[in-house]
This record gives structure tokens, sequence and C-alpha cells, in this order.
């Protein structure tokens, strides 16, 4: 287990030597937020959605981030001008379905980009990943009313059947390529009162594939690092206006041996 969060430090390391450029297509909600936190973690974030410029953009980035949250007719022909782009680069996709299950619109959205832009990972709640499996789900807009427990099996067979990363998060994380999985204990109740912080954990994603070869581990490190980024924060800012402010001090302030003391990761490898 200290192999593998000493590899997750030393690709937080390597984001801030080299401060690769995360495209995001992203939701005017959060926009400002994960900007922030990438800035904060050490990456370069760019927030571009125009389809005059998005593939060009693609390809100079070092991982592209495609979240739904504000989903609209024009932003699909985006996201999928960019994400060809990057395929076409050998560039890694995260998908965040945000509020997949919510909507019909959202729902065949989501799905269709899982099955067309063959993204590495997707960084999703319970009930969206629910929702992608075509299972039952329960929705409250874009908050989850599933738990993680509920949604691991459809978690584990959406991983295999489309040969994806699924980045399962909730009070407890989950991790799976179809093989291997992992459990993350890491974060804070308080981060379900600020908007946003899941989008964060999709957009942290996206940097640490810019890094990481391996998409699994990609997932493991990014969820570890802002799970405890809320932690750290919610030891001094203990109301959600400040605590906002509090996660981007602590993406800044980890570095190795804030994960080696704080990271709480079980695997099951095959």
């Amino acid at each position: 287990m200290n192999e593998l969060i000493e590899r997750f430090a030393g690709r937080l390391e390597e984001i801030r030597q080299r401060r690769p450029v995360v495209h995001n297509i992203t939701n005017f909600v959060v926009m400002n937020f994960t900007a922030n936190a990438l800035l904060a973690l050490g990456a370069s974030p760019v927030m571009a959605h125009a389809p005059e410029e998005v593939e060009e953009m693609a390809a100079l980035a070092q991982a592209v981030v495609l979240n739904i949250g504000t989903l609209s007719t024009p932003w699909i022909g985006s996201m999928f001008l960019a994400a060809r782009a990057a395929s076409a680069h050998s560039i890694p996709i995260v998908l965040d379905p945000v509020g997949a299950g919510a909507t019909r619109f959202r729902t065949e959205t989501a799905r269709r980009m899982l099955q067309q832009l063959r993204p590495a990972i997707v960084r999703a709640n319970a009930s969206e990943i629910l929702a992608l499996a075509g299972e039952p789900t329960h929705t409250r807009g874009v908050d989850s009313a599933d738990t993680v427990a509920a949604a691991r099996s459809a978690a584990l067979e959406l991983a295999r059947r489309n040969h994806v990363v699924v980045s399962l998060t909730g009070i407890e994380d989950y991790v799976t390529d179809g093989a291997r999985t992992a459990a993350i204990a890491n974060g804070h109740p308080l981060m379900g009162r600020v908007t946003g912080t899941g989008c964060v954990a999709t957009a942290l994603t996206g940097a640490f594939c810019a890094v990481e070869p391996d998409p699994w581990l990609a997932a493991c490190g990014a969820l570890i690092v802002i799970g405890i980024a809320g932690e750290l924060a919610a030891r001094t800012h203990r109301r959600p206006g400040s605590f906002q402010t509090g996660i981007l001090d602590a993406l800044d302030e980890i570095d190795r041996a804030i994960l080696q003391t704080n990271a709480r990761l079980t695997t099951a490898l095959p």
C-alpha cells in the first residue's frame, strides 16, 4: 500500500513540475471553482467551449474533461469535437455525467458519450452510475439518492462492458477498472454542502490522467487528494463558505508527507 501512496505522491509532484494543460468543457456553476482547484493543485486549466476552437485546444492539452452539468445541444457538439480531437492525439478523456438519470436528455447524452467517445475514466455519483448502467435509480436533480454500496455491482459491470475506469464517489469512494478495485475512505461531510466538489474531483482526475498512464491509478490518486483536501479544510473552516476556500488552500498544501499520513486506501487486485 505504501508503494501506491508513493506513486500518487510522485504523480502529484510531476503535476506541479510539468503543469499539464487540462481542457475542461464544464458547467457554469463550477467553472471558477474547478479552475482554481486545478491551479492550486499545480495544473494549468483551460475552459474553452466554442466549437470554433475546441479541437485545437484539446489537441494542445494533456487531458480533456467533459462535464454535462449545464447541458445544452451546442455544448454537446463541442464535447464531441474536443473528444475526437483528443482521441486522435491519444489524450485521455474524463467524463462526468452530471445528473444522468434525472432526465432523458441527460441520460441519453451521457450514455452516447460513454459509448462513442471512449473516455478513460467516468467519475460519477451512485445514481449517475446506475443510470448509465440502465438500472433503476433515485435522483434529486443532480444529487444522488442512492448509495455507493448499491451501485458497486453496476460500476463493476459498467467498467467491464465499456473498458473504462469507473470512479464512484460518495461517503466512501469506489474505483474499478473491472478487475482491480479500490475503496477510498478520505473526505468530510462538509464536501456535500459546497457545490462543485464532485466536479473538482473530476477535474483533478484529469490532472492526474495527464501524468499517470494507468487510468485506475489516476482516478485513485485524484480521489485521495480531494478527500484529504476536504479533511484538512474542515479542521479550520467549519462552515460551507470558508470551507470552499479552505479546499483550495489544502490542495496547495498537500505534499508527500501529508499523503503518506492521511491516505486511507484499500485495494483488491486480481
